[in-house]
């Protein structure tokens, strides 16, 4: 494939940095709060990625859902908004990636299913100054990946159309996200969950380091 490519949209979670497992330690910090029982940080591997809500619910025992989800949810947002940089970490390689992107002058975005304030602080500390056009998070009255419209937006906006977006994701969240938009849906290993997930959801490639992005090009 090599398709007339302008710009490039990125995940945040699973694709620029590995956020799992202060993610999980807010999450398990906040069940405890409430009397539920912590979960093995590995596993939010397979919670995390359709927002904070949805990963507290997943979190949180069968019989407790509901009742003790939005106390939770507020919750994990108070301990992660102290300690959301303990243990989050570029992933090996993205900081040349995105040197190296910049340098071919293409368009950069970031689109997240985090609150739109995290998503946005996790960029401004890692990126400096930030590479990106635009920079985007849960926001209200806009729905959560993988409905297309935020992703649709942040093209419109840039002013170039989704076809020539590479859309890099970790979760079959994103390849869906990337398909209904009309972009080109790249799947990366590095991330949250594995090569059968990505491929079943419509990855057009897998990538299995940052710099193979730029074989794309």
């Amino acid at each position: 494939m090599k398709p007339d490519i302008r710009a490039v949209l990125f995940d945040l979670d699973g694709t620029l940095a590995d956020t799992l497992a202060d993610l999980a330690n807010a999450t398990n910090w906040a069940l405890q709060q409430v009397g539920c029982p912590p979960c093995p940080v590995d596993s939010y591997r397979y919670k995390v990625g359709d927002g904070a809500r949805e990963m507290c619910e997943r979190a949180l025992p069968a019989d407790r859902r509901g009742e003790l989800t939005d106390q939770v949810l507020q919750l994990m947002r108070q301990y992660y908004d102290e300690h959301c940089f303990d243990l989050t970490r570029l992933y090996p390689g993205i900081a040349g990636l995105v040197s190296a992107l910049t340098e071919r002058r293409l368009k950069l975005a970031v689109l997240s299913n985090k609150p739109d304030e995290f998503t946005k602080r996790v960029i401004a500390h890692y990126f400096k100054p930030s590479p990106f056009a635009a920079v985007r998070g849960q926001l209200p009255n806009v729905p959560l990946k993988p409905d297309p419209t935020a992703a649709l937006q942040i093209a419109q906006e840039l002013g170039i159309l989704p076809a020539h977006w590479l859309y890099l994701g970790d979760t079959n969240t994103d390849m869906h996200t990337a398909r209904a938009a009309g972009m080109h849906p790249i799947g990366v290993l590095w991330g949250f969950r594995d090569r059968a997930e990505l491929l079943d959801s419509g990855a057009e490639h897998i990538v299995a380091k940052p710099r193979d992005v730029l074989d794309l090009l």
